[in-house]
């Protein structure tokens, strides 16, 4: 059964919650590596919803590549100060665009997606109806050679 682009677009934001909710509960059983790291790998997977929600009929790996693209140009932009000043205002901003660059969160963005292309890839291939053969034609019996013998 394919999936369709109304399916996608209600699951996206629930997948969202799902990995904010992931993120909120490492920060209450973690406040080292594991909750920075993993932190900025989820804000990557919900960016990666993000984008599915919007363009549902998007490929795996387009979807992924913008996610991350879109999470380096977040991260660099934070050289700026701009989401610094943005963030000191806003607890929304903060959370969005962070506060300052750290230059090991360029990997963790796409440790974050690469795992939601692969799923996604086996969820579409999954989806997508394989064709049956067609039994009721008939193939055109093989031509065979004329005898020729005396």
């Amino acid at each position: 059964m394919p999936i369709t682009a109304r399916t996608v677009r209600l699951l996206m934001p629930v997948a969202a919650l799902l990995f904010l909710g992931i993120a909120l509960l490492i920060r209450v059983v973690d406040d080292g590596a594991l909750r920075q790291y993993s932190g900025t790998a989820l804000y990557a997977s919900m960016v990666w919803a993000g984008v599915l929600f919007l363009r549902p009929r998007m490929a795996p790996v387009p979807a992924g590549t913008v996610a991350t693209v879109f999470c380096w140009l977040v991260e660099c932009a934070q050289l700026t100060g701009v989401p610094a000043e943005l963030s000191a205002r806003s607890l929304a901003a903060r959370l969005a665009l962070g506060v300052q660059f750290d230059p090991v969160d360029l990997a963790w963005y796409p440790a974050g997606v690469a795992p939601l292309v692969v799923l996604h890839h086996l969820v579409r291939a999954q989806a997508r109806p394989t064709p049956q053969p067609q039994h009721d034609v008939v193939p055109p019996p093989a031509a065979r050679p004329l005898d020729t013998r005396p």
